[in-house]
């Protein structure tokens, strides 16, 4: 049984349950979601709704999911890059190409595989089996510094953190183009394309608000190095926004272009900057992680022509 649970925020008040449900998970349809809330295996503050249910601000949905295979996730011995750790939370950089959590086909070599060597036992169980301490989750070739709850009182706090958009978030990425402009904000609503539901796209109606600082850090001749704050976090949000604006990540197929410079396995982004205050202490602390060197390689190549 893996447990999924959600706070709504302020944009989120007047949505169907089953439809935020939907924009907020992997792989759950609405007619699955309607099918839960039938079995009462989907609840809103600890009691059953129906599906026509509006969320309100605070509301705090959680969602029992039976797996159709019992699946074991298993402890793996792999090697991670530990920037901080106490009996509360572990802070890592994340490499890029590692999954956060198993998935249906990534079952073996994400970054749970590996906390669970690492931690033993000793992680937040509010995510369920498949996701245990993970708070917030960066993409698979996003590389960078992410927090992992080892109790559920540290868990339950840093969820807050982000459902108040209180955690410093900031990005490092490269993109096509030259932004004329020092800094700018994208303020532009993200939910699911239309067109394809496996992206995420700017949408005029349906979608949650996203807001993207973007600050340059350097220009060179057809492309800037910038750095990107993030208030939310939404899904892909600032691939999604740059490519809107047209200045789309270099070595993203996905939103960007299918011919790419140079050999980056992925997006160049990468989560330089996390900011949060210490669900114990009460302490802010900030963590930073260097871009890897293929990113750092990259931008020398650039600055010699």
């Amino acid at each position: 049984m893996e447990q999924i649970c959600l706070t709504a925020c302020e944009e989120d008040e007047g949505k169907r349950v089953d439809l935020f449900v939907s924009e907020e998970t992997d792989g759950l349809s609405r007619s699955r979601l309607q099918k839960l809330i039938e079995d009462r295996e989907l609840l809103v503050n600890l009691k059953p709704v129906k599906p026509s249910y509006k969320i309100r601000k605070n509301d705090f949905i959680t969602v029992n999911i039976s797996e159709p295979e019992e699946t074991e996730i298993l402890p793996e011995n792999i090697a991670l890059a530990v920037l901080y750790e106490d009996k509360d939370l572990i802070v890592i950089d994340k490499p890029k190409g590692m999954v956060v959590h198993p998935a249906a086909g990534h079952y073996s070599g994400t970054l749970v595989n590996a906390l669970l060597y690492h931690c033993g036992e000793g992680l937040s169980g509010i995510n369920g089996v498949l996701r245990p301490g993970i708070v917030h989750r960066i993409d698979k070739d996003t590389s960078g510094v992410l927090v992992a709850a080892k109790s559920d009182f540290a868990h339950a706090a840093l969820s807050r953190c982000l459902a108040e958009h209180s955690m410093t978030r900031v990005y490092k990425a490269l993109c096509f183009g030259v932004i004329n402009r020092d800094e700018l904000t994208v303020d532009l609503p993200i939910g699911r394309s239309k067109s394809d539901r496996k992206k995420m796209a700017v949408v005029t109606s349906g979608g949650k608000n996203a807001f993207t600082t973007v600050k340059v850090t350097e220009r060179f001749r057809t492309y800037t190095y910038a750095e990107a704050r993030l208030k939310t976090g939404r899904t892909h949000q600032i691939r999604v926004h740059m490519a809107h604006i047209g200045h789309p990540l270099v070595g993203d197929e996905v939103y960007g272009r299918s011919k790419q410079p140079f050999i980056t396995q992925g997006q160049m982004l990468h989560a330089a900057v996390l900011g949060f205050v210490h669900p114990a202490s009460g302490q802010y602390m900030e963590f930073e992680a260097p871009i890897p060197e293929y990113f750092s390689e990259i931008l020398a190549k650039l600055r010699k022509k």
